[in-house]
């Protein structure tokens, strides 16, 4: 099963959503990365060999630059549309949780809904 890293954009209730559904989740207000920035956070993500959910933009770029560098990063969600129900968003986020690990979301970015 996969365990989650949220950014400090991710709202209260797609991690609480997840935790009841038995996600392993970790916010980086509760790692203390909350005034990190986002480069560390992508990096703090390997360490903990955890997936980073996101809706900040900034991470495209980030990851860009890392790819044509040809540099590793642990694998990143990314929720493109904040009109997209947080429903939906836990529903993709669990069903990803429990049908993959670690290992086959590194160095890959992913925009849900899928």
């Amino acid at each position: 099963m996969i365990r989650f890293y949220m950014d400090v954009h991710v709202p209260a209730a797609i991690t609480k959503g997840l935790r009841i559904r038995g996600v392993d989740v970790l916010t980086a207000q509760e790692d203390g990365f909350q005034l990190e920035v986002d480069p560390r956070v992508l990096e703090r993500c390997a360490e903990l060999r955890r997936v980073l959910f996101t809706r900040d933009r900034d991470f495209i770029k980030i990851v860009n630059s890392l790819s044509f560098a040809g540099r590793p990063f642990a694998g990143v969600f990314f929720a493109y549309s904040k009109a997209t129900p947080f429903a939906r968003i836990i529903d993709d986020l669990l069903l990803i949780a429990n049908t993959s690990d670690w290992e086959e979301w590194q160095n890959r970015f992913e925009v849900i809904p899928l």
